[in-house]
């Protein structure tokens, strides 16, 4: 059979050539998509590569940042950066905030497990049920899916309900002025919480003249931006908690004492509260469409000041909720916070932990009585230094609720709250109830003077940054030597008032500076120690005498130094002539006071 050439024209060749590419391109892809397999050399030519490696470093914008994961040691690392000392109630108030909000995420997290089971369960059964049976509701199941056991005899009673992790509320005891409501302030910013602070001495039992318990629960919701969500996982602090102790009236009924006692019970073991928010009467008696002015002299409102700003609500006539508007708010999960002086529960404590010891022999109160004999004194709540070995010492370790090394040779200090017990809290006035629903409790020392002076410079928000910034904003640079900062502690201390006392002294000093200094040609300050001891004015200098400025400041800082150093050459020599026992007093009047705090007159 003869052959026969079939002749195919150019645009049919070239036609089925390109059919025949796209054809085999799609049978490639096909494969390569369907074994999800990548090769390492098809990705060297983009930005990225087809495996993921986490250990090597990460590259980029984001390379160097890092999550802060929260851990007590942590919160207690930020509490450095703004309050001074209290070292173990730093420690104490970290673990318990953790552990409270380690709590509240680990109830979230069973919520949303329950809720993603319940839906899944609602799924199945759509997924196993009858059309026809769905359609018509009263129809009988014809068959049933999920037969009865055939088992003698009834199953036992199964709870399968997880561990619940109850809620520790936090006590803080101590002085005034040593940093309780700086604390918890602090941590409920770091964790951004909603925060609100209440005093209890405004407090009164239901249906009388005051405010109600709940009042401290409608404030978080109103720190919250009326979010429920947010505020059932905010802080309470409840301040001046040691006032509403039960107080013995000689008639009539104790209202601002056991009955607000019993109003927070409940409040704080966690319960539902109806909080009925009610409009604020700066927004409600405003009209909305005034929109007169008044002249004002202030920098910040431009020469004219409106009638929402002079209201004072800064101008903001929309927030708030709206008339009569009630929410319902679970306290479960709000962490509460109580703060008190409790001025006075160190002598509880000293009679209970010295019981039996009594004459001139006692181990205790002779040595304890000038610290607990006047808690009117500035210096009462201060730690208590005794010698390690002692038997006052050993009395203190014996009761002391924690474990605790000391240093030999050195005296240790010792805070008499460190030992309260619930007892001691009964019988300051507050009921059983309500103690037990306090398991943590954490005593503040009072500041000594080296304290008052690191609360002055060390913080992040220090009282001496605060001014210097104030006079910056004036073009003024401010100065203390070091002596004016020892001189300013000490002025603080004898008011009695904690840290609170350094910005009355600081104020006192200044006012005639920040009086003089703005728009004046003085640049810089200088507060020197006779300036702090109010011996001669602040010095001022003018524009271009910096260098006059740092001479001085340097000279200052200088003879300080030497002052320093010669008073500690004379400490070690009176302490080296004294006697083995170092009860020889420097003056007559040391010993006279000593004398009168032991008992004699």
């Amino acid at each position: 059979m003869a052959g026969y050439t079939v002749t195919v024209g150019p645009q049919a060749r070239s036609s089925y050539i390109a059919l025949s590419s796209i054809c085999r391109s799609f049978s490639t892809t096909s494969k390569t998509r369907s074994s999800s397999q990548f090769r390492r050399s098809d990705f060297n030519s983009q930005p990225f590569t087809g495996s993921y490696e986490p250990d090597p470093r990460t590259y980029g914008p984001l390379g160097d940042a890092a999550v802060i994961k929260l851990t007590p040691r942590v919160l207690k690392q930020h509490l450095d950066q703004f309050v001074v000392g209290q070292e173990r109630a730093k420690k104490v108030l970290s673990v318990a905030v953790y552990n409270h909000y380690q709590r509240v995420q680990e109830l979230e997290r069973r919520d949303e497990e329950e809720e993603a089971m319940l839906q899944q369960r609602l799924r199945r059964e759509m997924a196993d049920g009858h059309p026809l049976e769905d359609e018509f509701p009263g129809h009988r199941q014809a068959i049933p899916l999920h037969p009865p056991s055939t088992s003698i005899g009834s199953p036992p009673l199964l709870d399968t309900t997880p561990t619940t992790i109850d809620k520790a509320n936090i006590l803080l005891l101590g002085p005034s002025g040593v940093g309780k409501t700086l604390m918890a302030k602090t941590l409920a910013r770091v964790l951004a919480v909603p925060f609100s602070m209440s005093d209890c001495t405004s407090f009164t039992q239901a249906g009388y003249i005051g405010e109600d318990a709940e009042i401290c629960v409608q404030r978080l919701l109103a720190s919250a931006d009326y979010d429920v969500a947010a505020a059932e996982r905010g802080i309470i602090c409840l301040d001046e908690f040691d006032k509403i102790s039960t107080a013995k009236v000689s008639h009539g009924k104790d209202v601002g004492g056991e009955g607000v006692q019993q109003a927070l019970l409940k409040i704080i073991e966690g319960t539902t509260l109806q909080i009925q928010a009610k409009q604020e009467k700066s927004s409600a008696s405003r009209s909305p469409g005034s929109g007169s002015t008044y002249p004002t002299n202030s920098p910040l409102s431009g020469g004219v000041m409106s009638p929402s700003r002079s209201s004072g609500s800064g101008g903001n006539t929309t927030t708030g909720p709206s008339k009569a508007e009630t929410y319902s708010i679970r306290t479960d999960n709000i962490l509460f916070i109580f703060t008190g002086a409790f001025v006075g529960l160190e002598k509880t404590i000293l009679n209970r932990i010295a019981k039996g010891s009594i004459g001139f022999g006692s181990p205790l109160r002779s040595s304890l009585s000038s610290s607990s004999s006047s808690s009117s004194s500035p210096s009462s709540g201060l730690p208590i230094s005794l010698t390690p070995g002692s038997e006052e010492s050993k009395l203190f370790e014996k009761h002391l609720p924690f474990f605790t090394t000391s240093t030999p040779g050195s005296p240790t200090t010792y805070n008499p709250l460190d030992l309260v017990e619930p007892t001691d809290l009964q019988t300051y006035g507050l009921i059983p109830e309500l103690v037990g629903r306090i398991p943590v409790s954490a005593a503040l020392s009072a500041l000594d003077e080296e304290s008052l002076v690191r609360v002055l410079t060390e913080p992040r928000n220090s009282l001496m940054r605060q001014y210097e910034q104030l006079f910056q904003l004036s073009g003024v640079e401010l100065r203390f030597t070091r002596g004016a900062l020892r001189e300013v502690a000490k002025t603080a201390l004898g008011m009695g008032t904690g840290a609170r006392g350094l910005r009355t002294v600081c104020e006192r000093l200044l006012t005639e500076t920040m009086f003089e200094a703005p728009g004046s040609s003085i640049k810089y300050v200088l507060v020197t120690e006779k300036v702090a001891k109010k011996e001669i004015a602040p010095v001022y200098l003018a524009r271009g005498q910096q260098h006059r400025f740092h001479a001085m400041l340097a000279e200052e800082e200088e003879e300080w130094d030497r002052t320093m150093g010669e008073g500690r050459e004379k400490d070690k020599g009176t302490n080296d002539g004294e006697g083995s026992d170092g009860a020889s007093e420097a003056s007559f009047v040391e010993y006279r006071e000593r004398t009168k705090a032991a008992g004699f007159r």
